[in-house]
């Protein structure tokens, strides 16, 4: 059995040689080669001639091509030079060369530039980072087309109460509108990765919610610390209790106000889960709304999570 294994590896290996590239698996390479997945991506993100689209990953360009058919700019964001120059090479002389702008880096350090859409086969191994840095973006873009490992997408959409329900869930979903558009098989991929990929909407909520992002992210980290158990048990945990009891006594140093007589940040704590009747609840079923009251419940009684 070995032996068949070692072979199969040596004719992926030769096939990807004869196309002159070695894909680097550092960088979660995994061209997308099929043509209609292209055209539908393409399609849900309902590209105008007047618009600047960010890719991030772009390849060898098979869908960089095929946007800057569509569109008055692609900005192409890659950190491997070597597909950075194939795909300089493959616009070289034509129409599409002034159109072109490629970004030479690691994205997640990049400053990111205006664009009005985000059309991507994402490196899977950046997916969360890559989201937030999207959603936190001003001015706010029109929407992203993203592609994704499907277990990860399917975090993405999973609601209160699902199996899959998390923190990037409710996260995600405080910043955007979130639709899955359609599952993508390995075999559409070169070389095929070992998991298989779906397509997701992204379309960021114009205004943005009135809340502070790194509070919330601050609070939705502890709940979902133990998304099984109830908030007053996640709320008990002395690491919890001792970061909280930390920003509550910079709180009040920096409004010159002393500390209560009597103070004890795990009472003060459950005291506020029990006046909002939500001592007993999980993260697991708890929505948006619940996180925003018991977020400014919180931040009410000084206590914060930044």
């Amino acid at each position: 059995m070995p032996k068949v294994k070692t072979e199969k590896k040596s004719r992926v290996h030769n096939e990807v040689q004869k196309q002159g590239i070695v894909f680097n698996k550092d960088f979660g390479q995994h061209i997308l080669k099929n043509p209609l997945v292209i055209t539908t991506m393409l399609e849900k993100a309902a590209l105008r001639p007047t618009d600047v689209v960010l890719e991030i990953g772009p390849g060898t360009g098979n869908m960089t091509v095929r946007m800057l058919e569509k569109a008055k700019k692609v900005i192409a964001c890659e950190i491997d030079t070597r597909l950075a120059a194939e795909l300089q090479k493959r616009v070289q002389a034509t129409p599409m060369q002034p159109k072109l702008q490629i970004l030479i880096g690691d994205f997640l350090k990049a400053e990111m530039p205006f664009f009005d859409l985000c059309i991507a086969n994402v490196p899977y191994q950046i997916s969360s980072p890559l989201i937030f840095k999207l959603l936190l973006h001003r001015p706010i873009f029109r929407c992203a087309v993203l592609m994704f490992q499907r277990e990860f997408a399917q975090r993405l959409v999973a609601k209160p109460g699902d199996k899959l329900y998390c923190r990037l869930s409710i996260n995600t979903q405080l910043l955007a509108r979130v639709d899955m558009l359609m599952k993508v098989g390995k075999n559409n991929f070169r070389p095929p990765p070992k998991v298989e990929s779906s397509v997701v909407r992204l379309e960021p909520k114009n205004p943005p919610p009135p809340v502070n992002f790194t509070e919330w992210d601050g609070l939705t980290r502890i709940a979902f610390l133990r998304k099984n158990k109830t908030l007053a048990a996640t709320f008990k945990v002395s690491s919890v209790i001792e970061m909280l009891e930390k920003n509550y006594k910079v709180f009040r140093s920096l409004r010159n106000e002393p500390l209560e007589e009597g103070f004890n940040m795990q009472e003060k704590v459950i005291g506020i889960l029990e006046e909002l009747e939500m001592a007993t609840l999980r993260a697991r079923s708890m929505d948006i709304d619940d996180f925003m009251r018991l977020l400014r419940a919180f931040n009410s009684k000084g206590i914060h999570f930044n």
